[in-house]
């Protein structure tokens, strides 16, 4: 049953993409959108291969088959975009750095998951991260604001959030290497003094802050539950489940310090 729906998944991928690159360019986005959307790229990595690794590890299967779909239709669909903005050889030369792992990534993922091939997609789904936190950085660069940064480093927790739940999940999975253990302790401690950071920002306005409280509180939760796992007990349905709660929470917060740099820049 798994394969036949992985199966479909995949055929639905190939027609999202189909579909997707056939469109026209979108309209030119700003500064502040770019950076938004070049971060997403950056979780989309990430969240990718952790709904290949829910797929076959058995963990909500039906809702991550969608949630791949859905994320590789709409990385592609950021891409263009990201492609009709580019400013300047830089950043267009890093887009077309990503383009090249993402092509490989894509077919990749498309296999049926197994364990043995969960190292891989890890692998892959790591470098197209590291392409994407590139355009990233050449994106801030040329926006020189300083509201960007919050921009980046909120869309970054937005990224975090999944690959944590990734390198968990695959924990869970059974899929023994120090490497995993190892980039899971380092992520997870990232978004904590990520977000320490974010709470300090002086730009931070009431309703940024309530928000931030609101994360803080979750996050807290979550990271109850990574600690037993070091006892051998994994709660992968919970942390999936936290850590998208997260993500949404994150993503509204990269809106409002989009804005806050838009309305900075009028």
């Amino acid at each position: 049953m798994l394969n036949q729906i992985f199966k479909i998944s995949g055929l639905l991928s190939i027609l999202f993409t189909l579909v997707i690159t056939s469109l026209p360019a979108a309209a030119t986005i700003n500064d502040a959108e770019a950076i938004n959307k070049a971060g997403r790229q950056r979780m989309l990595s990430q969240r990718i291969a952790k709904s290949y690794i829910m797929i076959g590890s058995d963990v909500n299967p039906d809702q991550a088959t969608a949630d791949l779909d859905t994320s590789m239709a709409l990385f592609e669909q950021q891409f263009l975009e990201l492609m009709d903005y580019a400013p300047d050889d830089k950043i267009r030369n890093s887009l077309n750095d990503a383009a090249i792992t993402w092509q490989e990534f894509r077919l990749k993922v498309l296999e049926t998951p197994t364990r043995e091939k969960a190292l891989t997609i890890l692998a892959l789904s790591d470098e197209l991260l590291a392409r994407s936190e590139t355009v990233v950085k050449a994106i801030t660069e040329h926006a020189g604001h300083k509201a960007g940064q919050l921009v980046n480093i909120s869309g970054r927790q937005r990224m975090l959030s999944q690959r944590i739940a990734k390198l968990y999940i695959t924990r869970a999975w059974g899929v023994k290497d120090p490497s995993v253990v190892q980039s899971l302790d380092l992520a997870i401690d990232e978004f904590g003094s990520a977000l320490t950071t974010l709470r300090q920002s002086e730009l931070n306005s009431s309703d940024i802050k309530q928000k931030l409280a609101k994360v803080q509180s979750q996050w807290d939760f979550t990271n109850a539950g990574f600690k037993i796992s070091h006892q051998g007990h994994f709660v992968p349905t919970m942390v999936s489940v936290t850590t998208e709660s997260i993500l949404k929470k994150m993503n509204d917060l990269t809106y409002d310090y989009e804005q806050l740099m838009i309305k900075s820049n009028d």
